[in-house]
C-alpha cells in the first residue's frame, strides 16, 4: 500500500475512532442523566457525533477501502462505567477536556474543512466546558444556540479532584514512609508512621477543603446580601444595570429595557437575575456543600495514602520496604493512566512519568532519612 494512502486511511481511522468514542459516551451520559433537559442535550450531541462517524465511514468507501469495525476505546469505556456508577457529573470534566483537545482537529483536513464539522466540534467543546463549570441553567434550544458562539474555558470536575487527591495521599505518605525507612526504624515504627501520616494528611486536606468551600459560600452570601440591599435602596440604578447587561448581550434598547422592567416588577426574580447576570453567581448552588467536599477529600486522600502502608500490615524488614515501593509504583502508574482521561496523552508515557516523579520524591526522602539516621544515631 502506498505510503500516502496508508497515512490517509490511518487518519480516517483516528477520526472514526474519536467519533465512535464521543457518540458512545454521550449516549451513556444521556441514559444516566436524571435531568431530562440535559439528557436531551447529550442525545443531540450523540446524534451529531454519529453523523460524523458515518461521514468518515463514507470516506473509507470513497477511497476504495472497507471501514473498520471499531468499538469505543478503553478511556471511553472507563468513563462510561464511572458515569453509570457515580453519575455524569463525575466524568463531564474529562469529556470537556478531551473535546477541548480535539476542537480544531478538522480545521485543516481537506475532506471536512468545507463542511459544518469543524464548527460543530468547537461548539461541542464550548458546551461541554459550560457543563463542566457546573452551569445549572435549563438547557433548551435557545441556550444551545447562544452557546454556539460563546467562548468558555473548560473547568475541573469531581473525578479530576478525586484522582489528584489520591495522588497527593499516595506521594506524600510514600515519601514519608520511605524517609523513615531510610533511617532504619523498625517495622512497627514504619507502620505507625504511615498510619499517622495518613490521618494527619487526610485531616489537613479535609480541613483545607472545608475552609475553601465554606469561605467561598460565605463570600457569595455576602455579595448576594449586598445586591439585595442595593436593589431595595436604588432600584432604578439596578434596572439600568440590567438594561446595560442585556444591551451587551446584543438586544436592542427597547427590548432590553422592556425585559429589565418585566424582571424588576418581581423583586425575588430581579434579585435572582442580578445575582446571576451581574455577579455570575448561581444562588441555588453556592459552591456546594463544605461538609461533603471535606468528607470526599478525606476519603480520596486516605485511599491514596493507604497504598504505601499496606505492606507493613503483613510484612516486615526489607521485604516490607521493597513491597511498599512496588505497591506505590503500581498505584502511581494507575493514577498516571487515569490522568490521561483528561489529557488524552499516551497511557504508558503518562503512567511511567508519574512513577518516575513519585520514586524520585521517595528516593530523596529515603536518602535524607538515611543521612539523618546515621548522623543523629552516631
Amino acid at each position: 500500500m502506498p505510503s500516502k494512502r496508508k497515512t490517509q486511511l490511518e487518519r480516517y481511522r483516528r477520526n472514526l475512532q474519536g467519533e465512535i468514542d464521543s457518540a458512545a459516551l454521550y449516549r451513556a451520559l444521556a441514559q444516566c442523566e436524571s435531568r431530562p433537559e440535559l439528557g436531551e442535550l447529550y442525545r443531540r450531541l450523540a446524534d451529531i457525533e454519529e453523523r460524523h462517524a458515518n461521514f468518515w465511514r463514507a470516506q473509507f468507501q470513497q477511497a476504495g477501502a472497507t471501514p473498520p469495525a471499531l468499538r469505543p476505546g478503553w478511556r471511553t469505556r472507563l468513563l462510561i462505567r464511572i458515569a453509570r456508577l457515580l453519575g455524569p457529573a463525575w466524568v463531564i470534566g474529562a469529556a470537556a477536556s478531551l473535546e477541548q483537545i480535539d476542537r480544531c482537529q478538522y480545521d485543516e483536513q481537506p475532506e471536512s474543512c468545507d463542511t459544518g464539522m469543524p464548527g460543530q466540534e468547537r461548539s461541542h467543546a464550548r458546551l461541554l466546558s459550560e457543563l463542566a463549570r457546573g452551569r445549572r441553567s435549563t438547557w433548551n434550544g435557545r441556550l444551545f444556540a447562544s452557546l454556539e458562539g460563546r467562548h468558555s474555558a473548560g473547568g475541573g470536575n469531581a473525578l479530576r479532584a478525586a484522582v489528584l487527591g489520591a495522588n497527593d495521599g499516595l506521594v506524600s505518605n510514600f515519601s514519608l514512609v520511605m524517609g523513615v525507612a531510610g533511617a532504619a526504624f523498625s517495622a512497627d515504627a514504619l507502620l505507625l508512621t504511615g498510619l499517622a501520616g495518613l490521618l494527619a494528611g487526610a485531616c489537613s486536606m479535609a480541613l483545607g477543603e472545608w475552609l475553601s468551600v465554606q469561605n467561598a459560600r460565605e463570600l457569595y452570601q455576602q455579595q448576594i446580601a449586598t445586591e439585595r440591599d442595593e436593589l431595595e435602596a436604588v432600584p432604578d440604578e439596578e434596572a439600568e444595570e440590567l438594561v446595560l447587561i442585556y444591551r451587551a448581550k446584543g438586544l436592542e434598547e427597547g427590548k432590553a429595557r422592556a425585559m429589565a422592567e418585566g424582571i424588576m416588577a418581581d423583586p425575588s426574580r430581579a434579585l435572582d437575575t442580578l445575582v446571576r447576570e451581574e455577579l455570575g453567581i448561581d444562588p441555588d448552588d453556592l459552591g456546594g456543600s463544605a461538609w461533603l467536599a471535606a468528607a470526599t477529600s478525606f476519603v480520596v486522600f486516605c485511599l491514596g495514602a493507604l497504598i504505601p502502608v499496606l505492606p507493613f500490615l503483613f510484612l516486615d524488614g526489607q521485604a516490607a520496604v521493597v513491597t511498599c515501593a512496588l505497591f506505590s509504583s503500581l498505584g502511581l502508574f494507575l493514577i498516571g493512566a487515569l490522568v490521561t482521561l483528561f489529557t488524552g496523552r499516551n497511557l504508558l508515557y503518562s503512567g511511567l512519568r508519574q512513577v518516575a516523579f513519585g520514586l524520585g520524591a521517595a528516593a530523596v526522602t529515603y536518602g535524607l532519612g538515611h543521612w539523618l539516621g546515621v548522623t543523629v544515631g552516631g
